[in-house]
């Protein structure tokens, strides 16, 4: 209870007014209810249930009843349980994504150089070599300071060094070779698969099973465009995808690919995989891993020690119960 009373306490401190009553106008007009009704319900949820406002649109709360309610995993519940079970001295190795390339490096299928230590030449050379890389914020999150860069639209790579450095984009990557059923679903991005897990010590336990693509641009992150559906037990697409916005992509905008019943292959190695690295850093127990689809194996892109929360959308499947009670159960708190 005191969790809440701090979180509804903060949030009326620093409540984004155009963003609430955005999503409320938006709410709105797909309901019928009034919109004055539903932000004064964002706001009460809020404090209730511990909801992000993006938490209380993507999972259609203003659609259900408290009993239904209270069966969801949220964004501030989920920061609670990693800062309950992941032990902070150990953050650092997810946090930089420079630290987690060099500690993962048997596993993410892919070569990497660090600029703060390579030479111009060896930026020119690696660049040329793979024709066109990634470059990272190596601190960043929610696909912020990612780019796509082409060894053709670089003159000076002393100047391109120059420019990386200043704007902190300290790591370069192989862009990840991507299994052509992946590809097809967005030919620009890298699409990859989120598995939150948990690392009792001895098992580990998936907590959810998601499948990010992009949607026309070069990342599939949720907060940049891209979107997400769930995946059953077989690594099967369950439902349509769902973007920030609150819409609805039974089939891709850009593919034409039916999204539902879609199955990513080489899904038991994606398991495999996953249970393997969950155990490299096990104070660190609590992890949402991006993985991508190679031609021949899953690679571990990074791991999230303060994972994002997704679950299925009520609207989209007719399911009206989250993930709570299984986090609850596995995890204990």
């Amino acid at each position: 209870m005191w969790r809440r009373v701090k979180y509804f306490a903060w949030r009326a401190s620093n409540v984004d007014t155009a963003n609430l009553f955005r999503i409320a106008r938006k709410l709105s007009a797909s309901s019928g209810k009034p919109m004055l009704w539903i932000a004064a319900d964002m706001i009460w949820s809020s404090a209730v249930h511990e909801t992000g406002f993006t938490d209380y649109q993507d999972w259609d709360f203003h659609l259900l009843k408290h009993r239904e309610r209270i069966t969801y995993m949220t964004h501030p519940k989920s920061n609670h349980i990693a800062q309950l079970v992941n032990q902070k001295p150990f953050r650092h190795h997810f946090a930089d994504k420079s630290e987690f390339v060099q500690l993962f490096s048997a596993y993410i299928g892919r070569e990497t150089i660090d600029i703060r230590t390579a030479s111009v030449p060896e930026l020119q050379a690696f660049v040329e070599k793979h024709g066109s890389v990634i470059v990272k914020v190596t601190d960043s999150d929610g696909g912020q300071g990612i780019e796509r860069k082409n060894f053709d639209d670089i003159g000076d790579f002393e100047a391109f060094r120059d420019e990386l450095l200043s704007n902190r984009q300290f790591l370069v990557e192989q862009i990840i070779p991507q299994h052509a059923d992946m590809a097809k679903l967005n030919p620009s991005s890298v699409n990859s698969l989120r598995i939150v897990s948990y690392f009792d010590g001895t098992d580990v336990h998936i907590l959810a099973r998601v499948l990010k693509m992009g949607n026309g641009g070069v990342i599939d992150n949720f907060a940049h465009g891209g979107m997400y559906t769930m995946l059953d037990e077989n690594g099967v697409a369950l439902h349509a995808a769902f973007d920030i916005a609150g819409d609805a992509y039974e089939i891709h905008p850009i593919s034409g690919i039916r999204i539902p019943g879609f199955a990513v292959p080489l899904y038991p190695k994606v398991l495999e995989l996953v249970d393997e690295i969950a155990r490299v850093v096990p104070e660190i127990p609590y992890v949402g891993w991006d993985i991508a689809i190679s031609p021949d194996r899953p690679v571990a892109i990074e791991g999230n020690y303060n994972t994002g929360v997704f679950q299925a959308k009520p609207s989209l499947t007719g399911t009206k119960t989250g993930l709570l009670p299984l986090y609850r159960d596995v995890i204990g708190f």
